[in-house]
């Protein structure tokens, strides 16, 4: 059995989710499958290469785009927020994800465990798309209740409060 679970909710006009990292469970195959018959217009990966390689993972980026998937990857450290090198990054994936949400897309976030990293990703997402930061916490941690994990990733996710290219 797979511990590959999709957390989803409406955003915008789209599906946003969050999941743990395909194949983190030693079921990659299984994981891929599951992803691709979810069909997301776009995966956000926000873990570092070595966790994709350390975990199975390592073809990730050309497997989600052979299923007809854009892929974006945003390297964020275990428990922490996008560094200077990864801003950028996350600023394209972002853009792409919003566009993705209100055209009726499905978003894909996921890090290793599919709480911190993912949930910090997809809070911020949520409030870029318009939505309040605690009403859109609540919203995230009801379908995820360990989405956001530090104190530093909820106050990384509002600072899109503050607007759309805040580090």
């Amino acid at each position: 059995m797979t511990g590959f679970i999709i957390h989803a909710l409406k955003v915008s006009d789209g599906i946003l989710a969050i999941a743990p990292m395909p194949g983190r469970g030693g079921h990659y195959v299984e994981d891929l499958a599951h992803l691709r018959d979810w069909k997301p217009a776009l995966v956000i990966s926000m873990v570092t290469q070595p966790e994709l390689a350390g975990h199975g993972a390592g073809n990730l980026a050309g497997d989600v785009q052979d299923m007809g998937t854009r892929w974006a990857h945003v390297p964020v450290t275990d428990m922490d927020i996008p560094g200077p090198e990864a801003t950028e990054a996350w600023h394209a994936a972002s853009h792409a994800a919003l566009a993705a949400l209100q055209g009726r897309g499905r978003v894909l976030v996921h890090c290793l465990g599919g709480c911190g990293r993912s949930g910090m990703a997809a809070l911020r997402l949520m409030i870029e798309a318009g939505e309040a930061p605690e009403a859109a916490l609540a919203r995230l941690r009801a379908i995820r209740p360990c989405a956001v994990e530090t104190a530093e990733q909820h106050a990384w996710a509002l600072r899109a409060a503050e607007g759309p290219n805040q580090p």
